[in-house]
């Protein structure tokens, strides 16, 4: 049983090492490609238009390779928010429609007392609105 495991173990990790190895070599010869295409698209503005619009020319291909980039990412980050945001949606709904954790909850207040929990309560209700505006800011001035 241990031998399979390590054996499993051995050949996932050799798996991803060669997969790694795979994108890095694509990223290299992708960036080698990049700087080939910039060159010669700056030689040839350079023998039709001259120095200042070839620099041109070039500066204007990273600035789009900047911009896909970007836009890249931003919709990368997007996608990556809504998706915690839906598994923070369905853990605090899988809490609340427990009924372990409700009875659990009952038996907290039951131990306390009502009249002290209720300022427990008003306080984690105000560190809760105040969590999520800071959340929320945080998400609207990512955008």
């Amino acid at each position: 049983m241990l031998h399979h495991m390590m054996d499993d173990l051995k050949t996932t990790s050799a798996v991803a090492l060669r997969l790694s190895a795979l994108a890095i070599a694509c990223g290299a010869a992708l960036f080698i490609t990049t700087g080939f295409l910039c060159a010669a698209i700056f030689v040839v503005v350079l023998q039709r238009y001259g120095l200042a619009e070839a620099c041109l020319a070039g500066a204007a291909v990273f600035l789009i390779l900047t911009l896909i980039t970007a836009l890249a990412y931003m919709l990368y980050t997007r996608q990556t928010r809504r998706e915690v945001a839906e598994v923070e949606k369905s853990a605090i709904a899988a809490a609340l429609s427990d009924p372990a954790m409700i009875a659990v909850v009952i038996q907290v207040a039951r131990a306390i007392g009502l009249k002290r929990l209720v300022p427990l309560l008003a306080i984690a209700g105000v560190a809760a609105g105040l969590s999520a505006h800071r959340r929320r800011d945080g998400a609207d001035q990512a955008d």
